[in-house]
């Protein structure tokens, strides 16, 4: 089987990276000496005389996505290419990620992903490493809510050897003890550092409000999952997941489809499941009323702010239209909030919002650090800018300009092969077909004014929102507008 897709990406420079920005930072320098008070909406801006106008939108290279399925299950997609970097890149996924850590072990597929290079049944650590400075290649591993990834990229007159190494750190990773020791104690260090952050208190918390005890909600890990993991406990998660009826193998490079199917038959053909396979990841019960909760934080001297409600999942159709509310009320420089409680209120360095989409659920935030003395006012601010994109429709210019920012911004990020390699990988994690990377823009261009606000009527009603403050005590007056805040360590 096969399937023929328009193609973002794999080296063409498709748009200048002033396409994505020019417009926002252009609108910016309107809005930067807007009086306190001001509408969100500015008039057009009126720009130089005899600049040309913006270039037409190009069309995506047309490179022929192919699909093939191995006998033993595993989905494989291949980007031939033609031209640019003789460059090969591999990227392994598989649907299991720090959701599915076992109960009491948050964040531990991130130690498993850490540890996938760290040596094989046939190869120490310093023999890969070795290896991989021999054939002038590089390699990693992740994790995410829904999925773990293994990349390699290297020259394609080396695409043999590098595919035959990357298949025996996918397949036969052994977690040597001292490795693993090492990995904690690393892992431990981290950790102390982010506990420090009132962000990092900030988001955990805000995990649980959103999802409750639901592990999309308890993804950061803990000191005592950390000093748990052990070597056993990730042999036994990685048969769970590493499975090649599970997974997916992205081949993108200069290789024609039977070359790039050879390699994977030759890697990956002899693959077996061993484990019981994880278990799916269940829809979220979300928690049925808004939560107000306040993380003291003795002696700090600004409030880590978080507003947010449960959302939908990835595969929804609002997902598009939602990307570009989000771009218009705080995923830029120029969006509504940046320009209200940063340019003209000066509360906080910075603003912004975020539509969080899993495979199987998602929320929407907003976020912000604050002086103290502002908290309850920057909140205050936050809800009128929810308020006014669910009440006055985006007129024709801020829409267009968010457009042109988030498909020049798509665009201009997956230019790069390796990049798109893993864009096709985190879709397929995510259950998105696999023509949605290439489709994106020409969708993005098509959502109307009336479908913004649409997602806005329904995710940004000041009154279904939670809020999460990590801050000094002393600020708990200026929350009470908003609701009754309990205190959570």
């Amino acid at each position: 089987m096969s399937i023929r897709t328009p193609f973002a990406g794999a080296g063409f420079a498709l748009r200048p990276l002033a396409l994505a920005l020019g417009a926002c930072l252009v609108a910016a320098a309107a809005h930067a000496q807007a009086p306190a008070g001001a509408p969100a909406t500015a008039p057009p801006v009126e720009l130089p005389a005899g600049l040309p106008d913006y270039d037409a939108d190009r069309p995506l290279p047309e490179l022929g996505l192919v699909e093939h399925r191995l006998d033993n299950g595993l989905t494989v997609w291949v980007l031939p290419r033609q031209g640019g970097l003789p460059k090969v890149n591999y990227v392994l996924a598989v649907r299991g990620g720090l959701a599915s850590d076992p109960e009491g072990m948050p964040g531990m597929s991130n130690l498993l992903a850490t540890l996938m290079q760290e040596g094989t049944a046939g190869r120490s650590s310093v023999q890969i490493a070795e290896e991989l400075q021999r054939l002038g290649a590089s390699m990693g591993a992740s994790a995410s809510s829904d999925g773990l990834f293994v990349t390699a990229s290297g020259l394609a007159s080396s695409a043999e050897p590098l595919a035959a190494l990357f298949a025996d750190v996918v397949r036969n990773p052994a977690f040597p003890e001292n490795e693993v020791q090492l990995a904690r104690t690393n892992a431990l260090q981290s950790l102390k550092a982010m506990q420090a952050q009132p962000g990092y208190q900030a988001n955990r918390a805000m995990g649980r409000v959103l999802f409750g005890a639901h592990p999309y909600g308890n993804t950061l890990p803990t000191e005592a999952a950390i000093e748990a993991t052990a070597a056993e406990g990730l042999r036994t998660a990685h048969a769970a997941r590493f499975r090649p009826d599970q997974a997916l193998l992205v081949i993108a490079g200069p290789l024609d489809g039977a070359q790039a199917l050879a390699l994977a038959r030759t890697a990956f053909g002899d693959w077996r499941g061993t484990g019981t396979p994880v278990a799916a990841v269940p829809p979220p019960q979300y928690p049925p009323r808004p939560s107000f909760v306040l993380v003291p934080r003795a002696g700090s001297v600004q409030s880590a702010v978080r507003i947010g409600r449960p959302a939908f999942d990835a595969g929804d159709a609002r997902a598009i239209p939602a990307a570009l509310a989000n771009t218009i009320l705080g995923g830029g420089f120029d969006s509504r909030l940046m320009r209200n409680l940063r340019e003209e209120k000066g509360y906080t360095y910075g603003a912004g919002s975020s539509f969080g989409l899993r495979a199987r659920g998602g929320a929407f935030q907003a976020q912000a650090d604050v002086r103290n003395e502002v908290t309850g006012a920057a909140i205050g601010e936050f809800l009128k800018e929810f308020e006014q994109m669910r009440r006055v429709t985006v007129d024709a210019d801020e829409l267009q300009r968010a457009k042109r920012y988030t498909a020049g911004t798509y665009l201009f990020q997956n230019q790069l092969q390796g990049a798109v390699a893993s864009a096709l990988a985190s879709n397929w994690v995510l259950g998105r077909p696999a023509d949605y990377l290439s489709r994106y823009v020409e969708k993005t261009n098509r959502v109307t004014a009336a479908e913004v606000q649409a997602v806005a009527r329904e995710f940004l009603d000041p009154k279904r929102q939670s809020i999460v403050v990590v801050g000094d005590a002393a600020v708990v007056d200026q929350l009470a507008p908003y609701g009754t805040f309990s205190t959570s360590d």
